[in-house]
């Protein structure tokens, strides 16, 4: 709290009386630390799943952040800079709730001196993987230590192979999801690691690169725009982890999702393709937009810059694909766009396991709403009807 009073003094005080007083055109961007630092950190329920991330002490972050605008929009009154400044507020994300439970990875049967007995380490993807290969584990984040029976890598990433600067697979913990790299472009070592993951109770959904061919069970990355031309390297395969509701009225106020992180059980987690996490607050008022408008189309953050660039009459020139679309209509006069939804779904792997895609369309734009196998994954859902992974490639 005390870092989010000295974000809002320096904003109210000092950044917004400035402006006022240049009597220019202006643009604040201002982050807020909470409600997520206090979610993923909470600790109302440690190694149980209620009350999770709703707890009194994430309750008190987002009143903490509701406090916040509340004085920036008292400052722009008091400055008489609210009639003409829009506000847009934005998440990044939504958020679940941390298990570490799984009844069939070999991860969660040894035994560690600071993990419960029978839940999931830090790494523990990167332990399955190197069981299933019978490949030795090091640790990147720990001068490349090998990591033995009964002990987990500190930032729960991992090297596999028999020279760890060399390795066969790398895994990169990702919180509600996991990447895992080939450097080598190993097309039958792809097939081992996909059928290990398919075959853990944690797993809801995997992405292969489109270049490693298709494996029954997973989708290709190009349908999740993960295949791209980024200098960084490429995931071979995306891990989507399962997610499952705790039971109150709204599923998606009270996920529960698996989580290779180094926080516990009960804590906040966020990065898996549960509609508890692709689906976060936005809202916008001031001059143009739209009073007492629901804007029933699909939006993202891609969009927000997109839209305040065509407010400002920016033109800015886009670089790759992934650029959103101005939302034009929540601006007066405008109208809501034709929108589709799509469903795409894999080619079955053994008992029948399926990676299973909703997303929708709005023009060439695509907003992804929730990924993963049917049952496992908060907000899917797998209509009969579906369109192939090929049709969208």
């Amino acid at each position: 709290m005390t870092q989010q009073d000295y974000f809002v003094d320096v904003t109210t005080k000092v950044v917004l009386p400035l402006f006022k007083a240049r009597n220019r055109p202006f643009v604040l961007v201002f982050w807020s630390r909470d409600p997520d630092g206090t979610q993923h950190n909470q600790g109302d329920s440690l190694n149980r799943l209620s009350p999770g991330i709703n707890g009194p002490t994430s309750l008190a972050s987002i009143k903490n952040a509701d406090n916040d605008l509340t004085r920036i929009r008292q400052a722009l009154a008091d400055l008489g800079l609210a009639d003409t400044t829009d506000i847009v507020v934005t998440a990044d994300h939504g958020f679940s709730t941390i298990s570490k439970e799984s009844n069939t990875s070999p991860a969660a049967r040894a035994s560690y001196a600071d993990v419960p007995t029978g839940f999931l380490p830090p790494g523990f993807v990167a332990i399955d993987i190197a069981t299933a290969l019978q490949l030795p584990l090091f640790d990147p984040d720990n001068k490349y230590g090998q990591v033995n029976s009964g002990s987990h890598s500190r930032l729960s990433n991992g090297a596999i192979g028999t020279d760890p600067k060399n390795p066969e697979v790398v895994v990169a913990a990702n919180g509600g999801s996991d990447l895992v790299y080939l450097p080598k472009g190993d097309r039958n070592l792809a097939a081992q690691v996909v059928a290990a993951l398919l075959a853990q109770d944690y797993v809801s959904g995997l992405f292969v690169d489109d270049s490693l061919g298709q494996y029954p069970g997973t989708l290709p990355l190009s349908a999740i725009n993960l295949k791209g031309s980024a200098v960084t390297p490429m995931p071979a395969i995306a891990v989507n982890f399962r997610t499952f509701s705790t039971g109150c009225e709204q599923p998606v106020t009270c996920a529960v999702e698996l989580a290779d992180t180094g926080l516990q059980q009960g804590q906040g987690m966020h990065g898996s393709f549960s509609r508890a996490d692709t689906m976060n607050f936005m809202a916008a008022i001031g001059p143009d937009f739209k009073t007492g408008f629901i804007d029933d189309a699909p939006a993202s953050n891609a969009d927000v810059g997109k839209t305040l660039a065509g407010i400002l009459g920016l033109n800015i020139k886009d670089k790759g694909t992934l650029i959103g679309r101005v939302l034009t209509e929540t601006m007066p006069g405008g109208t809501t766009p034709e929108v589709t939804a799509k469903v795409m779904r894999s080619d079955p792997a053994a008992g029948g396991i399926t990676t299973i895609l909703n997303y929708q369309l709005v023009g060439d734009t695509r907003y992804f709403d929730a990924a993963g196998f049917p049952g496992q994954t908060v907000g899917l859902s797998a209509p009969d009807v579906s369109e192939t992974a090929r049709s969208l490639r």
